[in-house]
């Protein structure tokens, strides 16, 4: 089953387990919200990630201030199969 999170961010059963992901990509969103803890720019993290832009850090940490509110903010479910 696919989640779709928000605009950019996807929890997809069948990528990484299903833990959320930036739409299109392996890129865990866990693991750019720990980049940024860790003291990396954001130009870094898109320079080591080319396949996300800023607009999906931004969601990633509007997904992550949603969640530590307590706020559903998933938009949409689909089935991977028809």
């Amino acid at each position: 089953m696919r989640i779709k999170i928000n605009k950019y961010i996807v929890a997809d059963s069948e990528i990484c387990g299903g833990t959320p992901t930036f739409n299109g990509t392996r890129v865990m969103v866990w693991q750019v919200l720990e980049m940024l803890r860790g003291g990396m720019s954001i130009d870094e993290i898109l320079e080591d990630h080319p396949t996300i832009t800023g607009e999906h850090i931004r969601a990633a940490l509007q997904y992550a201030a949603d969640l530590t509110r307590g706020r559903d903010n998933v938009t949409i479910s689909v089935p991977l199969t028809a």
